[in-house]
C-alpha cells in the first residue's frame, strides 16, 4: 500500500489547524526566521502546539528553512533546527546544504528552490540525505514518472495547486537585482507581475503595457490521478500567505479527489494520516483567490498558462452585463448573488476594474459606485463570494477517526479494546466487582462508551458478548472510555516520534551531477555551503548571486516562452514572427530586459541590460 499525503499550507496556527480539519495529511509552516515567504513566520511555541493537533490524527508537520543563510547567520539557524526537533517536527524543508548538518531527528526534504527537475539531482539528493525531493512546479506527468523510475527511493512532492513563479525557482534573482529584496531570502517582490512594454532589436513596439511574466494560477485536481500513477505520493497547496478561507476551501477540495481515487484503487493506496472529514459546504476552486487556472504543463504541452491582462485575481465567471440602466445594470446567465459580492471585468484598455455590490435583486445588481467604462456584453467577474466566505468562516468541518470498542469481562474486573478502523489497537483494564444487572444493560452502555464527545475519534461499533449480564456503573464506563481515548492517544504520538525519519546518507555525496553555466546558481551563501561543494569536487564555485551579482548571468530561466505565448513559435505550428531579435521587456522607468530563446530546450531567459 502506498501512502498519499495532501500538504496544505499554513500562514498561521489557526490555518494549520484548519487545514489538518479540513482533510490535510500533512502541514507546511514557516518559522520565524529562514522560511522562503518571510511574512508567515511563527513562534516554535505555536509551531509545538500544531504539531500535537497534528499528530492526533497521525497527520505530519513540515517547517520551511528554505532560505540561503548568511555566515552570520549559522548560529541562530542551529540554534533554531535544535528547537523545531523539540517541538515534534516531523521535516524541515530546506535550500541551503549547509542546513542538513545541523538536523538529529527531523526528515530532510529538498525544497523546489533546489532546481530539482531531473532524476540525477535526486539521486544526488538522495545521497545527500535528502528522504524527499520536491519537484519542479514545470514538470510533465511523463517527467516525473521518469525521475520516479530511476530514483524509486525517495519520495515525490509535486505542487497541484496556487501561484505560480515564472521562472525555475531558485534561479530567479530579478527581484535582487531590481530592488534589493532576494527571492532566495523569502523576500520576493513579485517583478513578475509588473507591466512591460515588448519592443524588437530595432525599438518598434510589438505590445505596450501589459504582464508579459504573470501566469496564472495552477489547478491540477483533474490531474490528481496522472501524477499518483506517475509516483508522486505528496501533493502539495501553494498559498503559505493565504487566508483560513482560502486553505479550508482548497484543501477540503484536494482531499475529496485524493479520496475518491483511493476508492478506486483501495488496494494500491490509502491516506497518509487517519479521519474522515465532514462539511458543512461544498467545497469549489473557483470560490477562492485565483487568476485563472492552468494544469501548467502536466501533459506536457504548453496549455494557456499566461495572465497577461492582470497579476490579481479575477475568479469564477459569473455571466455578462446585459442592460446598464442608471445605477444599476442586468446580468445574463444563471448565476445567483449577494449583497456585499465583489465583481470585476476587463475594460477596453484590458484594465481590470472591480467594484462591490451593495444590493442584489435577482440578476439585477446595484453597485456602491457605477463603474464608468462598464459596458454591455462585457464578461463578469465574482472574486468574492460574500455567502460563500461567511459560511467558511465559522465552523465548517469535522474530523473524526472511526474507531470500534470491545467491552469483555475479565476475572477481576473488565477491559476494554479500541481498535482505529485500518489502524491500531488499544486496551484498558478496570478492577471491580462483578455484579448481576436487574434489567439489560447494553443500550446503557454503548451510550456510555460512545460519549466521544470533542475527542478526535468516534465510534462505529461497539462489541459486547450475548451474555453479558454484569451492572457498570456510568462513572466506571466513562472512567474505561477516558482510559482508552488517552491510551489511543499517546499510541499515535508515540507511533509519530518513533517514525524513522532521517535516512541513511553520504557524508558527502562523491559529485554533485548538476552543472550550470553560471556557477552563482548554486547560491552558495556561507562557508559551510562552499566546503559541502568542495568535497564533491566542486571547487571555486562563485558565491551566490546576492553576495557578488555576475552581470553576465539571466535574471530567470523560464518554461514560459513569449515568442509560443504570442503564437511566433515555429516549432510548434506558430505563424513566423515579422520582429527582428533580440527581444526587451521595458518598465516604465525605463528599465529593459533582454529575451533570449533556447528552443532545444524549451527555454525563456531574461537578462538585466
Amino acid at each position: 500500500m502506498t501512502n498519499l499525503e495532501l500538504l496544505a499550507p499554513a500562514r498561521n496556527l489557526e490555518c494549520g489547524k484548519a487545514a489538518i480539519d479540513h482533510g490535510a495529511d500533512a502541514v507546511y509552516i514557516g518559522a520565524e526566521h529562514f522560511g522562503a515567504r518571510a511574512a508567515a513566520g511563527n513562534s516554535v511555541d505555536d509551531i509545538a502546539e500544531l504539531c500535537r493537533y497534528a499528530h492526533r490524527y497521525a497527520a505530519k508537520v513540515y517547517v520551511t528553512v528554505n532560505t540561503i543563510v548568511y555566515d552570520k547567520e549559522l548560529s541562530a539557524t542551529r540554534n533554531l533546527i535544535d528547537s523545531l526537533e523539540d517541538a515534534g517536527v516531523d521535516a524541515i524543508i530546506v535550500q541551503d546544504l549547509a542546513v542538513t548538518g545541523m538536523v538529529r531527528r527531523m526528515a530532510l526534504h529538498a525544497s523546489t528552490q533546489m532546481d530539482n527537475r531531473t532524476a540525477d539531482k535526486v539521486r544526488w539528493l538522495r545521497s545527500a540525505g535528502f528522504s524527499r525531493v520536491v519537484l519542479a512546479r514545470e514538470l510533465s506527468a511523463d517527467e516525473i514518472a521518469a525521475i520516479h523510475a530511476a530514483a524509486s527511493d525517495v519520495e515525490l512532492e509535486v505542487f497541484v495547486h496556487g501561484a505560480l513563479c515564472v521562472s525555475y525557482s531558485g534561479l530567479c534573482y530579478a527581484s535582487q537585482s531590481c530592488f534589493g529584496r532576494s527571492a532566495n531570502r523569502g523576500e520576493c517582490a513579485q517583478f513578475c507581475r509588473l507591466r512591460f512594454d515588448l519592443t524588437d532589436a530595432e525599438g518598434h513596439v510589438i505590445e505596450r503595457g501589459r504582464h508579459f511574466l504573470s501566469l496564472k494560477d495552477m489547478n491540477r485536481s483533474d490531474g490528481l490521478e496522472q501524477l499518483v500513477a506517475a509516483g508522486a505520493t505528496s501533493f502539495k497547496i501553494e498559498g503559505r500567505l493565504k487566508d483560513a478561507v482560502y486553505v479550508k476551501n482548497v484543501t477540503a477540495a484536494y482531499s475529496r479527489r485524493l479520496d475518491a481515487i483511493i476508492r478506486r484503487y483501495p488496494h494500491l493506496y490509502r491516506r497518509a494520516s487517519l479521519g474522515r472529514c465532514r462539511y458543512t459546504f461544498e467545497p469549489d476552486l473557483n470560490k477562492t483567490f485565483n487568476r485563472g487556472f492552468t494544469d501548467y504543463f502536466l501533459g506536457g504541452h504548453r496549455s494557456d498558462i499566461s495572465s497577461m491582462d492582470t497579476p490579481k485575481a479575477i475568479g469564477e465567471f459569473v455571466g455578462t452585463v446585459k442592460e446598464i440602466r442608471g445605477g444599476s445594470f442586468t446580468v445574463a446567465g444563471i448565476s445567483s448573488f449577494a449583497n456585499g459580492d465583489g465583481l470585476c471585468f476587463l475594460n477596453e484598455d484590458r484594465q481590470l476594474e472591480g467594484f462591490r455590490v451593495n444590493r442584489a435583486e435577482g440578476n439585477r445588481l446595484y453597485p456602491q459606485k457605477m463603474p464608468r467604462s462598464l459596458r454591455p456584453g462585457q464578461r463578469l467577474y465574482r472574486n468574492s463570494d460574500r455567502e460563500f466566505e461567511a459560511r467558511l468562516e465559522r465552523p465548517s468541518a469535522e474530523r473524526k477517526i472511526p474507531i470500534r470498542l470491545r467491552l469483555d469481562v475479565m476475572p477481576t474486573g473488565f477491559s476494554l479494546t479500541a481498535t482505529v478502523v485500518g489502524g491500531r489497537s488499544v486496551e484498558v483494564t478496570i478492577e471491580g466487582e462483578h455484579q448481576l444487572a436487574q434489567q439489560p444493560q447494553r443500550d446503557n452502555i454503548v451510550r456510555q462508551l460512545t460519549k466521544l464527545g470533542n475527542t478526535p475519534y468516534e465510534c462505529i461499533e461497539v462489541t459486547i458478548s450475548e451474555d453479558f449480564q454484569l451492572f457498570l456503573p456510568a462513572s466506571r464506563l466513562a472512567q474505561l472510555r477516558r482510559q482508552a481515548v488517552e491510551r489511543l492517544e499517546q499510541e499515535y504520538q508515540q507511533l509519530i516520534a518513533e517514525a524513522p525519519t532521517s535516512v541513511p546518507h553520504d557524508q558527502i555525496p562523491a559529485r554533485t551531477v548538476q552543472e550550470y553555466a553560471h556557477s552563482c546558481f548554486y547560491n552558495i551563501a556561507n562557508d559551510h555551503a562552499r566546503r559541502f561543494y568542495d568535497g564533491c569536487g566542486m571547487s571555486g564555485l562563485s558565491p551566490a548571486f546576492e553576495l557578488h551579482p555576475d552581470p553576465a548571468a539571466p535574471l530567470m530561466q523560464c518554461r514560459h516562452c513569449l515568442r509560443y505565448a504570442l503564437g511566433f513559435c515555429v516549432k510548434h505550428g506558430g505563424r513566423r514572427p515579422t520582429w527582428r531579435e533580440p527581444l526587451y521587456l521595458s518598465l516604465p522607468d525605463g528599465r529593459r530586459f533582454r529575451l533570449e530563446f533556447d528552443c532545444r530546450r524549451c527555454q525563456m531567459s531574461l537578462f538585466k541590460e
